[in-house]
């Protein structure tokens, strides 16, 4: 083992230690992609220069601009009329073509009362289903498992403009569709909770031990993607659906099968904060979910995909036990071992290569909720009760969570906006966006971000 001053790798379990030897035999330095620090430096600085100049709004776009730009990459035809841009993967024009035709759009004000939103599992493990969510059996094939996967991404990233991040550990990935006319509703995924949000854990009584040695955190999860398609999400409060539905019993199911762990709470966190220029956000005033506060105010900026890339190899070639802790070890589960491994690794690398701190992080709060799924959800997360005392708080079949969201807020919404004349029958779909340049980009879609 080589030395290296940032870790301490006598405090691996046998596990990782193990898997270190191997993973260090089959991958000897001699292979790695050498990264010369001064050029990373640099491109390093004009990114982030870049990044921090934009106010939060502009960042969060650009974001979503280089990300598509990077999953979905164009060439240029010469044709009779001139030149055409066109997707290098024709497979992806397809997948974009079925979500986007899959979108549920009203033909009255009213069509929402007939809605039966069901969830369904995009089993992003990539093994066959056998058993649907409402418990019946369903034809396993390759294609089912292939194209549920790739139509969740594409959807989700391009009904909003915020960032579709890939999550490393666990994820359970549902389209939301009406059952009816199976038509899309929205996007869910739920994820490893975050480890430290102040606000949650000061409401919880939950201190850092408890919540690591004691593995009480993944009894937790995060709601890391909430999205509405539109015109559902304006006309009816769809997100205020989708929210709710990260409560349900399929959810909790499907969590405790995968993981072994029941799961006693929920937490999300909003895009922006309350504020007047923020806006309120979907989980204000939701049932079922408490609002504990805000981030410290605090959000790194990123990289571009290229620049990240070659901070990833300069993290391997000079200091590879820290990389290999974060990026290639596993727990005795098959999860990573650590948690949050890029904003680790960004909190290592931007000190390490002299990054000045204000060029790293926005000045951004988002507000922290957390919907605790039984009356005693605190105490278990204390350990001061066992799984088995558990007290169910409220009703979280689909149903019930469904007919909530119906009565109480899609019921008075549509109504205010019939008022106003303000039904909106628009789609917002952003797949434009890959044969956009970035200031057609912001022209266009920045007034839109958030929504």
């Amino acid at each position: 083992m080589s030395n290296d001053s940032d870790i301490e790798n006598e405090k691996w379990p046998a596990h990782v230690q193990k898997q270190w030897e191997e993973w260090s035999e089959k991958n000897p330095k001699s292979s790695f992609e050498h990264v010369d620090t001064e050029e990373l430096k640099k491109v390093l600085t004009e990114d982030l220069t870049y990044a921090s100049n934009m106010d939060v709004k502009e960042y969060t776009l650009y974001q979503k601009w280089c990300e598509v730009q990077e999953k979905f990459p164009t060439k240029t035809n010469n044709t009779f009329w001139g030149d055409e841009k066109v997707l290098v993967d024709e497979e992806q024009g397809k997948y974009i073509d079925i979500a986007k035709s899959n979108i549920w759009i009203p033909e009255s004000p009213d069509d929402f009362m007939n809605l039966r939103p069901v969830m369904e599992f995009t089993d992003d493990s990539g093994h066959k289903i056998t058993t649907g969510i409402d418990g019946t059996t369903i034809k396993s094939d390759k294609k089912r498992t292939k194209d549920l996967p790739i139509l969740w991404n594409t959807t989700r990233t391009f009904i909003s403009t915020m960032k579709n991040n890939s999550n490393i550990g666990r994820n359970l990935n549902f389209i939301v569709k009406d059952d009816v006319t199976g038509k899309y509703l929205g996007v869910i995924c739920i994820s490893s909770d975050f480890l430290d949000l102040t606000p949650r854990d000061t409401a919880i009584g939950w201190e850092r031990e408890k919540k690591t040695q004691g593995g009480m955190i993944n009894h937790t999860a995060i709601g890391s993607s909430i999205v509405p398609l539109q015109p559902l999400g304006f006309n009816y409060m769809g997100g205020k659906l989708l929210a709710l539905l990260c409560l349900s019993d399929t959810v909790q199911r499907l969590w405790k099968e995968k993981y072994g762990d029941v799961l006693a709470g929920v937490t999300t966190t909003s895009l922006y904060g309350n504020t007047k220029s923020g806006g309120l956000s979907q989980y204000d005033g939701l049932e079922h979910w408490n609002k504990m506060g805000f981030s410290s105010g605090s959000v790194a900026f990123e990289p571009r995909k290229s620049t990240l890339n070659m901070l990833w190899n300069w993290l391997k070639e000079n200091h590879t036990e820290k990389y290999f802790e974060w990026w290639e070890a596993k727990n005795d589960k098959g999860l990573p071992f650590k948690r949050d491994h890029k904003n680790r690794s960004l909190h290592f690398l931007y000190p390490k290569l002299g990054i000045p701190k204000e060029l790293t992080r926005t000045a951004h709060q988002r507000g922290i909720y957390f919907s605790p799924l039984y009356n005693n959800t605190n105490e278990f997360l204390r350990g001061e009760i066992t799984e088995d005392q558990l007290v169910k708080s409220f009703d979280t079949s689909e149903e019930a969570l469904s007919e909530l969201w119906k009565s109480k807020y899609a019921k008075g919404r549509i109504r205010q906006l019939q008022k106003k004349n303000n039904v909106s029958y628009e789609t917002l779909f952003y797949d434009d966006l890959v044969y956009m340049t970035w200031e057609e980009t912001k022209s266009k879609y920045l007034p839109q971000v958030g929504r």
